[in-house]
């Protein structure tokens, strides 16, 4: 047999340290990050006491996918609809971080004489904090149902989105795009393929999955999930971006169907492998000659970002409009750095832009602050007790007053706002659609009509050339529903209808708005007839004019039109409708409890719960622990306002009204009141044995019921040997006699006490 190829030894190395030292992490009750990290020291070429893999370039490469994978699992989880649902807290706090924190990585490096893309990347990387040990030290802490917890999930998710795109402008500056025209370039890039693939991805992979959904099983629909996921990846990467930002791009489409929480599960083993492998890989650049030589600027790392996050990152919360306490917990909570730390690192790497002590320096930081982070998040509430009573009682009301009445602050915005944003987003999103189908006509459309039809004709004296002709009526005519809504949207909402009633004088600023709407929609078809025709400016400007104002009267465009954006809608909103129909949708009145301190939280019945098989009234959650469970969500279907007759089961989930304090409470209690863990699980086993009854045995002359087997012994007769092929039954009213062959089952324990009960002849 050949000699087995370096992969294959290298992969079951890497697999073998990962599982032993994650089960040592886990004992310990530490992130299984840090255990792939400290297996891919144990297996790298800087630790000589153990194997090490072969070759390096496999591993990379294997990484790169588990990246990918990783980024994908990322998109599965985040819904842009989401963030739109946030508002304008969790946005205002999270730019303020990374912009604060980026440049204060910045600084450091420049003040230890570190290259320029070194400094860069630095800033990049101290900026993200990492959502995986957060929320790991939040569930282990018992903190994930409070408040202050869901802010801090809310900005870590829109974090990680500030990093996709941080990445696609740190390649973009590495690549030497510094320049302002350049940089506005690559920005501009960005925006039009990230709502272009957003919105034809919404449209067309829902309905592609809808019509194939009887034709998918599990193992079908993870190779369309993952195909789909490269798909995307490899056209990113065409395009000028990286593959792991076409992979978030397709898993954030993904998020929006009703398949999602399959794909997610179904993606999951493949994202724990080789996001594994990613992060043994990261373990492996760890040399600690390097940690040792930039010790000083390692611990200079750690204090940045533990006193940087503490003070910069609580008062971006306050600028989001938090309390001064519960900005100091979130800010408190962030002070570490994690996974997007490692892949912004390797990608500086693999573009060959910093230099290679920075990958372990920062290997070494995330472990110290990951190791940090529940004393830092504990620190929080003391070190709060300990500022306030220094703070000037003035300011202390005011920045709390601040963050009481932003809430209401928003119900007196004016109409205006909302109306031109919404007008805004209608005419980015309609001009993109509209400009991408002109790309796609030019390039691809043009050339192949010009190869099957004659090159000029001649109608009424005008050279034409036939294919520019075509090519130009059909784009015209694609666009046409994307320019309609582009100068209609909103002309008849409600917000258009208050301001024209409300004074005269908005009458001209909302004829403004159509106006230039119809400028924009006239010039991309200005656009389409200049690069097609030989036209005067004037008459293509007239032809634009004409071709617009058809496409406002047209009722077929306006149909169609119509009928597209409730296609997209719909799209939109299938996983809610599912959800809603299957009972799991969250209830409405959530965001409007009037205690700032009181909300929803949701708690899942653990399957070896005391709690399991009791009823509501029996709980008394309401008398011990003052909350209130509004509903039970139960295999698929809720049940709202339970009373106290009804019961609870294993694997409820129960939706529960309380304080942070309070809900604290009933998780503690419900974690705590469990069914001891069976360790001897393997004596549990069930054994057949066979029975002789003796002429001493206690049993002769009884039934079954009055010899109670099965309440004293806990085993169970399941048949007579009678010499038959098969046992007969033995009826209950049967009762024992000398000589007779049984069957019984029961647990080996339980056997052995039944045959020292006499039941065999002496």
């Amino acid at each position: 047999m050949g000699e087995l190829p370096a992969l294959i030894q290298d992969l079951a190395l890497i697999l073998v340290v990962a599982g032993v030292v994650t089960l040592i992490f886990k004992r310990l009750r530490q992130p299984l990050v840090l255990g792939y990290i400290v297996a891919g020291f144990l297996v790298s070429p800087h630790m000589p006491y153990t194997a090490s893999v072969v070759d390096m370039s496999n591993i990379h490469l294997w990484a790169d996918i588990g990246v990918m994978f990783l980024l994908f699992s990322l998109g599965l989880d985040f819904s842009f609809k989401k963030i739109l649902k946030m508002g304008a807290s969790p946005v205002i706090s999270t730019v303020s971080i990374v912009f604060f924190m980026s440049i204060l990585g910045m600084l450091v490096g420049h003040l230890f004489g570190w290259s320029r893309m070194d400094c860069i990347f630095l800033g990049g990387m101290l900026a993200m904090s990492s959502t995986t040990i957060i929320y790991k030290a939040f569930d282990d802490l018992g903190l994930r149902q409070q408040q202050f917890a869901g802010l801090v999930m809310s900005v870590l998710i829109l974090e990680d989105i500030l990093a996709i795109v941080m990445m696609v402008m740190l390649s973009a500056i590495a690549g030497g795009s510094v320049e302002g025209g350049q940089m506005l370039t690559s920005v501009l890039k960005i925006v039009f393929f990230l709502v272009l693939w957003l919105v034809v991805g919404i449209f067309a992979v829902p309905i592609f999955l809808r019509s194939v959904r009887r034709l998918i099983n599990a193992e079908v629909l993870l190779i369309v999930s993952l195909g789909l996921c490269c798909a995307m990846a490899v056209f990113s990467t065409k395009v000028g971006f990286s593959s792991a930002f076409g992979a978030f791009i397709m898993g954030s489409i993904l998020a929006e169907t009703v398949e999602a929480e399959r794909i997610e599960k179904l993606v999951e083993p493949v994202k724990n492998l080789f996001g594994a492998i990613f992060f043994v890989s990261v373990g492996m650049l760890v040399d600690p000659k390097i940690i040792v030589d930039y010790a000083f600027p390692i611990i200079a790392l750690v204090l940045t970002i533990l006193v940087g996050q503490s003070v910069l990152g609580s008062f971006s919360f306050m600028l989001g409009g938090e309390s001064l306490k519960s900005a100091m917990r979130c800010g408190f909570s962030m002070a570490q750095i994690g996974e997007f730390s490692f892949i912004i690192a390797s990608l500086g790497l693999s573009l060959g832009v910093i230099s290679h002590f920075l990958y372990p320096v920062v290997v070494a930081v995330s472990v110290i602050t990951t190791f940090l982070t529940p004393y830092m998040i504990r620190l929080a509430t003391p070190a709060y007790n300990a500022l306030e009573p220094r703070l000037p009682s003035r300011l202390v009301s005011a920045l709390n007053r601040l963050s009481m009445s932003r809430s209401s602050s928003s119900s007196a915005h004016s109409l205006w706002r909302p109306l031109l944003s919404q007008m805004a987003i209608y005419t980015l999103v309609f001009g993109i659609l509209s400009a991408a189908v002109i790309f796609l006509m030019f390039m691809l459309f043009l050339p192949f009509l010009d190869r099957l039809l004659p090159s000029q004709i001649v109608i009424l004296g005008l050279h034409i050339r036939p294919a520019a002709l075509l090519t130009g009526l059909l784009t015209v005519l694609l666009i046409s529903p994307f320019l309609r809504a582009m100068v209609m949207k909103k002309n008849h909402s409600d917000e258009w209808r208050a301001l024209w009633a409300a004074s005269g004088r908005n009458h001209l600023p909302l004829l403004s708005t159509v106006l230039l709407r119809l400028a924009i929609a006239i010039a991309f078809v200005f656009y389409v007839c200049h690069r097609l025709s030989n036209f005067t400016p004037a008459v293509i400007i007239t032809l634009g004019v004409i071709a617009v104002l058809l496409m406002i009267l047209s009722r077929r465009v306006k149909h169609r039109s119509i009928l597209l954006e409730r296609l997209f809608v719909n799209n939109l909103r299938s996983r809610d409708i599912v959800a809603q129909v299957h009972g799991m949708r969250r209830p409405l009145y959530e965001g409007r409890l009037l205690d700032r301190d009181v909300h929803i939280a949701e708690f899942d019945i653990p399957q070896n719960s005391l709690w399991a098989g009791m009823t509501l009234k029996q709980l008394s959650l309401g008398r011990k622990y003052g909350v209130h469970v509004s509903s039970i969500l139960r295999g698929g279907n809720r049940l709202n306002i339970p009373d106290g007759k009804d019961m609870l089961f294993p694997l409820d989930r129960i939706q529960v009204i309380g304080s942070d304090t309070q809900l604290a409470a009933l998780k503690a209690a419900l974690e705590r009141e469990l069914h001891p863990e069976d360790y001897d699980v393997e004596q549990r086993a069930m054994k057949l044995r066979q029975f002789v009854v003796g002429r001493k045995s206690s049993f002769v002359g009884h039934t079954l019921e009055e010899s109670a087997l099965r309440s004293s012994y806990g085993c169970m007769v399941v048949g007579l040997e009678e010499g038959k092929e098969n046992l007969s039954p033995f009826p209950p009213s049967r009762r024992f006699q000398v000589g007779d062959i049984i069957w019984v089952v029961g647990e080996e324990a339980d056997l052995e006490r039944l045959a020292s009960a006499t039941m065999q002849a002496d």
